[in-house]
């Protein structure tokens, strides 16, 4: 699926930035963790608010075309997390618009319109969406205000920058109780059949909401899928988080660590494996008889791997539980490898060689041999440019990155301002942009044979060290020197950051470079999006045949490539599909919107009657 452009420039033209102040205060992530367990479980959740919940009534006006009704109500979540939810926004107001005439007195169909990113208010779904149905399907509409939006919106907020991740869960746990209350307020004055839908953010949050009536319930979802995780990892709303302030935050408080990434699960890891699985095996389906076959780690690229010995021993397994428990606090760590695993290449026999030879001076072994990051100066490249071609050859090739967990191997970073980061096959020394990089598990630093070329420019580098494995079980990567296709988050990323007013010193993460599974505290951030907002995480609807989810194919805000099909988690729920980005979508497709709504009221009418299935 390409990817919008207009999503890319429009995204970074906006000022809003996500998340300013981190994640939120640790105890509120954790009550919002163990609540989740509760408002995910339509059993548990729907008895929380009550059918006469206390709703009060401050303005009723009957217009030219339609009956206006504005109210509000104590959200039902400051209930049961008390201070969780901010002063000014526990105040959940609505507005409701209803015909004066309704088509059908034994019908009244009502839809509760939950908002999007930025639609604060009710003017903007009020009138794109609301009186369009009043007047074409005679539909009535509920407009509830968001949480931390328009009239809900704390004092120090600006715009949309919600302040912290929590804010998110926070928001989405008011609109499923509160969409509860509207419903019960609904059928106390005989409204119905209800409905729920959303765009974008009010998409996801209407099918949480809709997961949790134990009713047939009309829910369309507009350009929105099955978590939130993809949309701030991947997705060009990405580029709006400070992700450096997010790491220093995660790593610095051991509580996030220690406790609070033990209460959450990344859903698609499964669903990753298994298509990579079926991709691969469709493709060695025919391998002949004679051959090894195993699509598995094949798709993984670690074929060379195959014949390691992953026997388990007691004396290693001991050491390394002694290293990571005398270490774990410590930022930064890398636990080393047993002496057992690397007694072939003792790295600090062979710096300790290089300094005995005054091949590299006392500072330098000292950075060597340390297990964390550092700098080498002007005079460190000079020094190590000078060891003779083999020497340099031999150390380096010691040298792998690993990201799978429990690996027990080493790794050198290069950093060059001025030049592309490069990778090498060990094999064939072959020399290829990190752009065109087989998405292996191994990546091999670059390296030169040629004696006369210099390994290193006289320019500031980074190392960072850990532990060695044996080269011989390197995976090779292929020579690529295809043309690097466009990447929507590369144009995301320069025109973001390039702005005068927006660039900012010693940037460590950029979310368009690096992948989330490589840095622990993005790992984190998908796991608590997952946790809270994926959708397989919470009870399936009630009547998944009135369910029409709308998407947009080259969506660039809400990717949908490395998560499950809203059709698996939905048995039964219809998704249909436009040929436009997210803001394309959204300017030019309401009328879709629409259409679809106005459909599944109409099934709802001709399968379900006063709650009771017609035969």
């Amino acid at each position: 699926m390409s990817a919008s452009k207009l999503d890319a420039v429009y995204r970074s033209l906006l000022l809003t930035k996500f998340f300013t102040k981190g994640w939120g205060k640790p105890e509120n992530l954790r009550r919002l963790f163990e609540f989740r367990k509760t408002v995910s479980n339509r059993d548990k959740c729907f008895p929380l608010v009550e059918k006469d919940y206390p709703v009060t009534i401050t303005k009723e006006q009957n217009l030219a075309d339609c009956k206006l009704i504005e109210g509000y109500f104590l959200s039902p979540l400051e209930k049961f997390l008390p201070g969780i939810v901010p002063e000014i926004a526990q105040k959940a107001h609505f507005q409701i618009l209803l015909p004066n005439h309704w088509p059908d007195p034994n019908c009244k169909p009502v839809c509760l319109h939950l908002a999007g990113t930025g639609d604060h208010f009710f003017w903007r779904r009020r009138n794109l969406m609301v009186k369009p149905l009043l007047k074409e399907a005679g539909i009535g509409g509920i407009i509830l205000e968001n949480p931390f939006y328009g009239l809900r919106k704390p004092t120090d907020q600006i715009r949309s920058s919600l302040h912290n991740v929590s804010d998110i869960f926070v928001m989405g746990g008011c609109l499923i109780l509160e969409s509860l209350v509207l419903f019960h307020w609904c059928e106390r004055n005989g409204l119905g059949p209800l409905g729920v839908t959303g765009l974008s953010m009010g998409g996801h949050m209407a099918s949480l909401a809709a997961t949790n009536w134990p009713k047939p319930l009309v829910l369309v979802p507009c350009l929105s899928w099955a978590t939130a995780s993809a949309v701030f990892l991947q997705g060009v709303m990405s580029q709006s988080i400070n992700w450096d302030l997010l790491e220093d935050q995660y790593l610095s408080d051991g509580v996030y660590r220690e406790k609070l990434s033990k209460m959450v699960t990344i859903v698609d890891e499964a669903f990753l494996a298994g298509k990579k699985f079926a991709r691969t095996y469709s493709i060695n389906f025919n391998t002949p008889a004679n051959q090894t076959q195993d699509p598995i780690v094949d798709s993984l690229k670690l074929s060379a791997f195959k014949n390691l010995d992953i026997t388990y021993k007691e004396s290693s397994a001991k050491a390394i539980a002694q290293d990571l428990d005398n270490n774990k606090n410590v930022i930064g760590f890398k636990p080393e490898v047993p002496k057992s695993v690397t007694n072939e290449y003792n790295l600090r026999d062979e710096w300790k060689k290089l300094l005995n030879d005054n091949k590299i001076s006392q500072d330098l072994y000292e950075k060597l041999t340390s297990n964390k990051t550092f700098e080498l100066e002007a005079q460190d490249i000079e020094d190590i440019n000078k060891i003779n071609d083999g020497q340099v050859k031999d150390l380096l090739l010691k040298f792998t990155s690993d990201v799978e967990k429990g690996s027990l191997m080493e790794k050198v970073n290069i950093c060059e301002p001025s030049k592309p980061n490069l990778a090498t096959d060990v094999n064939n020394n072959t020399i290829i942009p990190e752009s065109q990089e087989t998405n292996t598990t191994s990546n091999v630093i670059a390296h030169e044979e040629n004696s006369k070329t210099n390994i290193l420019d006289n320019k500031t580098a980074k190392f960072e060290t850990t532990s060695v494995s044996d080269k011989s079980n390197l995976p090779a990567i292929k020579d690529n020197k295809e043309k690097k296709p466009w990447n929507i988050s590369d144009l995301t990323s320069d025109l973001w950051i390039n702005l005068p007013f927006m660039k900012s010193n010693g940037r460590k993460i950029d979310i368009s470079k690096i992948h989330w599974r490589d840095r622990e505290a993005l790992q984190f951030m998908r796991g608590i999006m997952d946790e809270c907002t994926h959708l397989s995480n919470f009870s399936i609807p009630f009547d998944t045949s009135l369910i029409i989810a709308v998407c947009a194919r080259h969506d660039a805000y809400v990717p949908r490539e490395d998560v499950g099909s809203l059709e698996e988690i939905w048995p039964g729920a219809e998704v249909r599909y436009v040929d436009a980005g997210h803001v394309s979508a959204y300017i030019l497709h309401q009328s879709l919107f629409r259409s679809c709504i106005k459909e599944a009221f109409e099934r709802s009418k001709k399968k379900w009657k006063d709650g009771k299935h017609v035969v």
